[in-house]
């Protein structure tokens, strides 16, 4: 293992994320209510820890193995979501002790979306920016980000890439070199969190607002700069522009990327472009926006059944609106939908373990694997009726290996093993039996706002349990088996 080697990376990464803290700091000068120095503290001790990590180990070029990459991953989002709590633990307003800032810090991070601060609506500009920022670093992956600007790493970016970017089928590549499919990923990324602020502030949102809530839409995070969410500015087009980029953002960016590459080719004389057709021959997408419509008129009709809205548009757009935000693991809210009728608020937060498509910036299990699972369950029970028929599983007419079957019903079970010690770990801390379940179920799907007590925040959680929660947001960040990859004696082997 070559530790030296690893430790000058994560060196290198803790330097270039240090930089960061200058953005809030010069939001604070911009706007004037405070925090600015606090960030350019944290910009300080940041970078010198990233300088130490790379000096002391500057000289060790070693040419990595995956393991190695898989290593450099956890350690990366440990470290940097330890560092990224910096400001919490500095600033005085919201005041927050250690294990606040630190689950507030990878809660941005991850994606999640689980907040144990209130009152943002009086915080400084500076802090609600860093808010959604870290959430919009860790949306696509701080590190697919090093992997396409820092080719001073020194080592093959696939190694970060494969243990970095979600989904199952993690060796595919849409340009020949891996920088470049970092790069291709990042500029879709930031095209579309530039086209989402555009859009929010057409509809009404101030500059600011605009920009940080698209910062949360597109990596599908969920903080807002405002207690009530999305519901503080009683729009009905803010709430469509947020459903329609959520869904964006809940696809496969792959297929984002082909569609562009059709686009992009008809002004070089390639074949006519198919566009939407491209999405809609591909089986996940398909799949992801049956669950969509599915759980769409499930509400729609159980909100009418029960007269919940008294409006009958409102009862379509807030069905509209939650089913998507909750399913794809956004967590925005217009209401509290834990206060819906019927089963419909445990039905959307089981729904978060469906969540968005491999690939995309979506939490929960994804789409893709969900899809083969329910393919491998009919092809079980095929099998039970004709016990002696060869039946592969296709996806149209593509056969897929037994390897990668195998593969999903591993994550599957591994996944769940993760859920449970982490529910039993938040009850021994304190929670009730069913906080805790709802806790982790939000924590590990990535997804924010559960039931019960924690339905608006986190801040009635135990301390201890916020360190179980925080443990499970980074596996359903890091998709279980990059983070228990390290906790294997093979591993540590030569």
């Amino acid at each position: 293992m070559q530790f030296f080697s690893i430790i000058r990376i994560v060196g290198i990464l803790v330097i270039c994320f240090s930089f960061t803290m200058l953005v809030p700091a010069s939001v604070a000068v911009v706007y004037g209510d405070g925090g600015g120095w606090e960030f350019l503290e944290a910009f300080v001790l940041n970078f010198v820890v990233g300088t130490l990590l790379w000096a002391f180990c500057r000289n060790h070029k070693q040419e990595l193995r995956s393991r190695e990459g898989f290593l450099i991953v956890v350690l990366f989002w440990v470290v940097l979501g330890s560092l990224g709590a910096v400001p919490f633990i500095l600033l005085e307003n919201p005041n927050l002790n250690f294990s606040e800032s630190i689950f507030e810090s990878f809660s941005g991070l991850t994606t999640t979306g689980a907040t144990v601060i209130t009152g943002l609506d009086y915080l400084p500009k500076a802090i609600l920016f860093y808010r959604q920022f870290l959430q919009w670093l860790g949306g696509m992956g701080i590190i697919v980000l090093a992997v396409a600007i820092i080719p001073l790493l020194g080592i093959g970016g696939m190694q970060l890439y494969r243990a970095e970017m979600p989904g199952p089928l993690k060796e595919q590549k849409m340009r020949p070199r891996i920088a470049e499919t970092a790069k291709a990923l990042w500029l879709i990324y930031l095209s579309l969190t530039i086209l989402c602020a555009i859009a929010y502030w057409l509809a009404g949102m101030d500059s600011f607002d605009a920009l940080t809530h698209s910062f949360a839409t597109v990596s599908i995070g969920g903080f807002s700069t405002y207690d009530n969410s999305i519901g503080h500015f009683n729009s009905e087009w803010i709430n469509y522009i947020t459903t329609g980029f959520l869904l964006i953002s809940a696809c496969n960016f792959t297929l984002h990327f082909m569609v562009l590459d059709q686009f992009h080719g008809r002004y070089k004389g390639q074949a006519k472009p198919q566009f939407f057709g491209l999405y809609w021959r591909d089986y996940e997408f398909r799949f992801f926006i049956l669950v969509q419509l599915s759980l769409f008129v499930i509400c729609l009709v159980v909100l009418w059944w029960h007269n919940h809205f008294a409006d009958g548009s409102l009862n379509l757009s807030q069905a509209l609106f939650q089913a998507v935000s909750i399913s794809t693991t956004a967590g925005f809210s217009t209401s509290d939908f834990s206060l819906w009728p019927s089963f419909l608020p445990l039905l959307l937060l089981l729904a978060s373990f469906i969540g968005g498509c491999a690939g995309s910036t979506g939490g929960g299990l994804k789409m893709f694997r969900v899809l083969l699972l329910y393919l491998q369950g009919r092809r079980e029970i095929h099998r039970f009726i004709h016990p002696n028929v060869i039946q592969p599983i296709k996806l149209g007419k593509n056969v897929l290996s037994e390897r990668v079957v195998e593969g999903i019903w591993a994550f599957f079970s591994a996944y769940f093993f993760i859920f449970v010690i982490c529910w039993l770990a938040a009850i021994a801390c304190g929670m009730g039996i069913f906080d805790a379940l709802n806790a982790v179920i939000a924590c590990m799907n990535n997804l924010g706002p559960a039931l019960g007590s924690i339905s608006q925040n986190f801040t009635s959680v135990p301390d201890s349990a916020k360190w179980v929660l925080t443990f499970a947001m980074v596996c359903g960040r890091l998709e279980v088996f990059t983070l228990l990859v390290i906790f294997s004696p093979t591993f540590w082997r030569d």
